[in-house]
Order: C-alpha cells, then structure tokens, then sequence
C-alpha cells in the first residue's frame, strides 16, 4: 500500500529546482512540462512562503511546453524547441534553464539535443534533466547546485584578472577573501532573503566579500565565478553534502559546516569564530567584531527582561530552524523546551544524530523530545499527546489549528508560512533574534 503524507511541506524536485532559479537576478526557468506544472510548482514553494515571489519571472508567466497527448504520443522535443526559441525572443534573461516535469520524464524526450542546438548558437540555455517525482522540493535545491558545478561555474581565473565582476551584486574588490554561502533554501525558508542579508552583514564586517547568490540582485556572473572562494560556509545540518564534495574535488574550495542556522548571539559568536578559524583570520578584528554585536543585542534584551514570562515550549519546523528556535529560546532567553518536531524526511542516519546533539547539547536546560515526522497527522497527535504542559508552540501555518485547541501561544515562523508578508524580516544573527524576541511578545 503506498504512503500518504498529510500536507506535505513543499513540493516536488521540480518546485524546489523553479524557486531556487526564481530567487536569482534575471535567470528564467523554462518547463517541458504538462500546463499545471508552472503554477502547482510555484504555489507549492512560494505560495506558501510569505507571500513573496520571483521578482523577475515566476507562476503562470514562465514559458512552458504546455505538453499534450500529442507530445506524450509522439514526443514533444519540437514544442520545447519553438517554446525555448519563444522565451529567448521575448525574456531578457541572462541564463535559460530547461526542467523536465513528470510527463517529460516518463516519455524520455531528450531535452539535452534540443539544448545544444541553442548553446552552439551563443546562448546560454542550461537542461537539468531532474523529472518531478524524482524527489522533493530540498532535493531541488543541491539538483540546481549540482547542475552549476557541472555545467556553468568556471575554473577561477588568475588572481591578477579577479575582481573584474561588473553589474549589480558584483564586488570589485579582490583584495578581500571571499566565501559562498549555502544552505539557506529561497522560499523553502520564508525568512531567507533577510537571513543572507544578516549573515552577509555579518561576515563583511569580518572583512570577508560575500557569495549569497540570491540576494544583492547578484546573477549569473557571481555563479560563474563563485570558483575562486576561500570557503564555502554551509548552514544547515545535512543538506548540500554531495553538491560540497563536488564543488571541492572540482575546483579545490574547502567546505565548513555550522550545524544550524545562527540565532542569538550565542550559537552567530559560534559561528563567527569557526568561520574565522577556517580562515585564519585576525583575531583583534574578529573579538572587536564579536564583542560590538553581542554589546548591541544585550543592551536591547536587557530592557525587555520580565516582558516575556517563562514559558515551556515546542518547536515544529525544517531542521535548521527547528534547531536554532530551540537553541536561542533555551541558551539566550532561559525558556525550557519540551518537544521538537523535526518535518523534514531525513534519511541518513549520521544526519539524524547531528541534529539530534544539536538540540540536545544545550547551555542549561533539559534537552527536550525530539520527533522525526514530516505527516502533519503524525505531528498534531505528538503535540496533542506530550504529557508535558506547553506553552509556546513555534511552528508553520499548519500547527496553527493544534495551538488553538491546546489554547496555547503560537508564533508562525516556520515554513509553510501562509498568514504574514514577509520581505526582509529575519530572526539569524544577532539582530535578528531581537525580531524574534518582539514577535513572540507581539503573540502573547
């Protein structure tokens, strides 16, 4: 009998590789797909996200092959060539990427001729042959990294030609190391455009340029050239391994790996000092750094302290985020944490214990329960039954409906986030656990 997940949190392959391609200047996706593919891909990650979407082209505008019985019958590489020729015409994008639905897929059109025919014409149209079922909306996010080591980051040039990057997000001065920053998912993540934000505030101020890649309108020269990093810094507990090994066997870059998403100031001065200790950096510059941003968040918690009463929480939410919520409200707000709920499927057992000492190892609390469930029946029925009393409950819109009838605090700030606008709000770093300490007051 087969599976059936209540609520799925995100999409298919296919929604995860379109919204990650959406949240980069001027790069537009085209889908050799059925007709409902362009918008059920958009809604399923960016309708749920904030509501906020692609600025440049996203949902029922993106080119589509708009595949038939027709094409199913007799193959439809013929419309993805008029639909590719069609786009370049009309969307002035400075990269194409061509994405295979589920119909594609099935049928084995091959989408890679039809692409070369445009890539020996001077075009840059890039095929990422990845059908929808072949897994989830996070498994989009290292699909579309794999395909930019493989087919479009360039071996970094010589130190002397560096710095030559021209046009929006591009940052000319080669005498700073530069990093690339992975991990944090666009739209998967409600919060990520103003969490790269922070954690580039962050690093720059260490001296360092930084690769977000989907923020500062940065495009496809930033990618091409992403090859001539110091360090690549992942911030997540599991995702971008395979894309991590590649991009080092590649092109020489060492990967660093923070467990979780930083917030507070607690686990940012963590995540500061790794980075710097990767990269050798100063250690005047780095304290002075350190002791700024940790002086302008206490000065502001120490005027809240007895705002917020102590309270006994959950978290439910992507591993990332569960793990910092639960981090900053026990080690920097004294909160006791009862129950996380971890909604992502994680399948490696090496990753399950990662975050499980993450959650687990914290300055003075109790380390709370930790369930592994991404079926929203199973997460409501962990909620309802935990024998310890809650308070608090962090979670996405879906845990909404449990909060309510527990008559507990809720705080949506996990995805899928259906009921705020969320531009460039975030809670990571330093300042944005003041973000968060206000929203829980604002949800008392």
């Amino acid at each position: 009998m087969s599976l059936v997940t209540e609520n799925p949190r995100g999409g298919c392959v296919l929604s995860g590789i379109n919204s990650v391609l959406a949240a980069i200047d001027h790069v537009c996706p085209i889908l050799h797909s059925g007709p409902g593919c362009c918008m059920q891909t958009t809604a399923a990650e960016q309708g749920q996200s904030g509501h906020k979407h692609a600025c440049f082209v996203s949902g029922v505008s993106l080119p589509s092959s708009n595949m038939l019985e027709k094409e199913v019958v007799f193959g439809g590489v013929n419309k993805l060539r008029t639909t590719i020729q069609g786009a370049i015409d009309i969307i002035d994008a400075q990269a194409y990427f061509v994405l295979t639905g589920c119909t594609a897929g099935i049928i084995g059109d091959d989408i890679q001729s039809v692409v070369d025919e445009f890539t020996e014409n001077g075009h840059k149209v890039f095929a990422i042959d990845t059908p929808g079922f072949a897994g989830d909306s996070l498994l989009g996010y290292e699909t579309v990294w794999n395909t930019f080591i493989d087919k479009v980051i360039q071996p970094a040039r010589p130190e002397n030609e560096r710095g030559t990057q021209s046009g929006p997000g591009a940052d000319s001065d080669a005498s700073r190391p530069l990093v690339n920053l992975f991990g944090v998912v666009p739209y998967h993540d409600p919060f990520w455009a103003g969490t790269l934000e922070e954690l580039d505030r962050i690093l720059s101020r260490l001296g360092l340029r930084v690769n977000t890649f989907f923020t500062k309108h940065q495009g496809l020269d930033v990618i091409e050239h992403c090859s001539e990093a110091a360090l690549n810094i992942i911030v997540n507990p599991w995702l971008f391994k395979g894309p991590a090994e590649k991009f080092e066997k590649k092109f020489g870059v060492p990967s660093i790996r923070f467990p979780h998403l930083p917030v507070g100031a607690t686990d940012t001065t963590k995540f500061v000092r790794q980075v710097a200790e990767a990269l050798k950096l100063d250690n005047a510059l780095v304290e002075k750094v350190i002791s700024e941003e940790e002086d302008y968040v206490y000065s502001y918690l120490a005027q809240s302290i007895g705002q917020l009463s102590w309270k006994r929480f959950a978290v439910a939410g992507d591993a990332s985020n569960a793990i910092a919520l639960t981090r900053y409200l026990a080690n920097d707000y004294s909160f006791s944490p009862v129950l996380v709920i971890i909604t992502e499927q994680i399948w490696r057992p090496e990753d399950k214990e990662r975050i499980t000492k993450a959650i687990t190892d914290l300055e003075y609390a109790t380390p709370p329960k930790i369930v592994f469930a991404s079926d929203q029946w199973e997460i409501n029925q962990a909620i309802k039954n935990e024998s310890e009393e809650i308070t608090l409950l962090v979670g996405s819109t879906n845990e909404k409906e449990v909060a309510l009838e527990k008559g507990i605090q809720y705080l949506n700030a996990t995805f899928p986030m259906n009921e705020r606008l969320v531009f460039n709000r975030t809670y990571a770093g330093y300042r944005g656990s003041l973000t968060l300490t206000e929203d829980l007051y604002d949800n008392l």
